[in-house]
């Protein structure tokens, strides 16, 4: 199993953890993934880690659709991949809900389904340069037509000369997504994915694959899982730590009738805590919404505990399905013990 780090995204203040990631990279880790939301961005610091590390792969986990068109995500990933030395860098795409795609960038919600696939169709068209690039989509069209045209936009073809093979890893939940991820992307990386999840997803997967037309399968297509590490003798404590953002997502990350985090709680048999929760954070009672998460739905998606309890709890993460296991920590710590796991595996 190949692991990463995953470092989010900043809060208050730019924080960017370079001898973490220098030490994961020292232990083997295979790849380090950034993420954006409303403050700092997923691209720019790995064009800063990528001067500080030498080998370890730079993902975004993710670039947000709304946030850049096609060509500017091809250009900026193809930018820190040249200048990380060729091979590094993965892309990582997702559609964040509408409160942040229409209110902080003033994009249309759409139909991302459609925008997803005309989006990684113009990327890859980018990266290869076999021609200049035009594409006539549901959602996205190249050269632009639509309301305010000039109509004198033309196809052209990237003055850079990118790395073709730049992989492409979609960030999906639901049925129709996760089909589409199998088809058109290079790997998936699964919303709330967990030991024993992969069953409900093996089906949507395959027909992915069927739909790509190639030899695509489990064989070769990355599932990049993702669990947060806590290392605590005490696991309630530890517990707690990770309950917060638990509360946040499940509660206020969204629209109340749209939130993909709330949906997967529900989802997973865990649909009274959801609505809990979500009341609670929406009425402004944030301590009693983190009171109302439930132990048994943090301690089944994260790692948490004494270096021997995760140890021990690892071992389904290699059974699951997933190809790889980035780990959400700022502990250096957790990433040793997740190392040795790895190694005793």
């Amino acid at each position: 199993m190949k692991l990463g780090l995953s470092i989010g995204y900043s809060r208050a203040h730019m924080d960017i953890p370079v001898e973490l990631v220098q030490r994961a990279e020292e232990l083997g880790y295979d790849s380090v993934w950034t993420a954006e939301a409303y403050g700092s961005d997923a691209v720019t610091p790995l064009a800063y880690l990528a001067a500080k590390t030498s080998r370890i792969k730079l993902g975004t986990g993710i670039m947000q659709l709304a946030a850049r068109t096609p060509a500017n995500a091809a250009m900026s990933a193809a930018t820190v991949d040249a200048m990380a030395g060729g091979g590094r860098f993965i892309a990582g795409l997702g559609v964040s809900g509408p409160q942040i795609v229409e209110g902080w960038y003033g994009q249309p919600w759409g139909k991302p389904y459609y925008r997803m696939r005309d989006y990684v169709a113009i990327m890859r068209k980018i990266f290869a340069r076999e021609a200049p690039v035009s594409h006539e989509g549901r959602e996205i069209s190249l050269p632009y037509k639509g309301e305010g045209a000039t109509g004198l936009g033309k196809p052209l073809k990237s003055i850079l000369h990118m790395n073709p093979d730049i992989p492409i890893y979609l960030a999906t939940e639901n049925e129709t997504t996760v089909k589409l991820t199998a088809e058109i992307a290079d790997g998936w990386l699964p919303l709330g994915f967990a030991p024993g999840s992969m069953e409900d997803y093996r089906p949507w997967l395959e027909e992915g694959f069927r739909r790509s037309g190639n030899s695509k399968s489990l064989k070769n297509f990355a599932i990049q899982a993702m669990a947060h590490v806590e290392v605590d003798t005490d696991v309630k404590a530890a517990l707690r730590r990770l309950k917060p953002e638990v509360a946040l997502y499940v509660g206020g990350m969204g629209h109340k009738t749209k939130n993909f985090h709330n949906d997967l709680m529900v989802k997973r048999g865990f649909g009274d805590a959801a609505k809990r929760i979500q009341e609670l954070y929406l009425a402004g009672r944030k301590e009693e919404a983190i009171d109302a998460v439930p132990d048994e739905w943090v301690d089944g998606k994260a790692l948490v505990g004494s270096p021997a309890r995760i140890r021990e709890r690892f071992r389904p993460w290699l059974d699951s399905g997933a190809t790889g296991l980035t780990v959400r920590s700022r502990q250096p710590e957790a990433i040793e013990v997740i190392a040795e796991a790895a190694r005793r595996s």
